[in-house]
């Protein structure tokens, strides 16, 4: 897939995938790229508020003209895409942290963000990315949970990454990117709980071909297709 043709830059944006969902919605091409190196009003997961600091992070959202059902494999195939390009740029190895993160070291590189209109058959998907934020520039409740890439990283070099890996990933079959994002799961095997639909607890047991958790509980295994875990610090 051809990613990054047409590719809009701005030095600062309120947020790429404001601008990525307008642009679809005018009837952008597939494979359109939309980043900036300052975003002040990006939101994550959940409504979040999702700041990308001059110069010192990425904000990349993409344009894709097809029907995406949130959730699903979308966001997942994103992550292991990232952790590719993370890689590439000479650090690792990057994990996936189900649903829409990318850890190094145990800590939150990247973020990933699908907004789908599946009635208009397009999608939008955003990742921010840490390239170079100090740790003493993180918010003071996010510092032993975020980190950067760091290795020299820039924002052309990120770019350049992210299209080519996204665009690979988004060409392969599913069921080999499940086979990768098994090796790259951070939860697998670890104490997690969850609050939503109903509050649990258990030890994560992989990914299922529909993008679903496995958790295996006292009660049996469940499956979460959406929501928010947090890790036991213990496990």
């Amino acid at each position: 897939m051809r990613i990054g043709r047409p590719h809009r830059h701005f030095r600062s944006v309120g947020s790429t995938n404001a601008v990525a969902r307008r642009l679809a919605a005018a009837g952008a091409a597939d494979g359109t790229v939309v980043t900036s190196e300052e975003q002040t009003a990006g939101r994550g997961r959940q409504g979040r508020p999702w700041s990308t600091p001059a110069g010192s992070a990425l904000a990349w959202s993409l344009v894709l003209r097809r029907k995406v059902e949130v959730p699903g494999t979308l966001p997942l195939q994103i992550g292991v895409a990232v952790c590719e390009a993370v890689e590439s740029l000479g650090v690792g190895p990057a994990e996936v942290k189900w649903p829409n993160d990318v850890w190094l070291e145990g800590k939150k590189c990247a973020g990933i963000l699908v907004e789908a209109r599946p009635q208009d058959r397009w999608a939008v998907v955003g990742i921010g990315l840490n390239l170079s934020i100090r740790e003493e520039d993180f918010p003071e409740e996010l510092r032993s949970k975020a980190i950067s890439i760091g290795n020299g990283a820039d924002v052309p070099g990120a770019t350049a990454a992210l299209n080519r890996f996204v665009g690979r990933r988004l060409e392969a079959g599913i069921e080999d990117t499940l086979t990768e994002l098994a090796g790259r799961d951070a939860l697998k095997g670890r104490a997690i709980s969850w609050g939503e639909p109903v509050a649990g607890t258990g030890i994560a047991a992989g990914i299922d071909g529909f993008g679903n958790l496995l958790v295996d509980t006292d009660g049996g295994t469940v499956s979460l297709n959406a929501g928010e875990v947090h890790l036991d610090v213990r496990s």
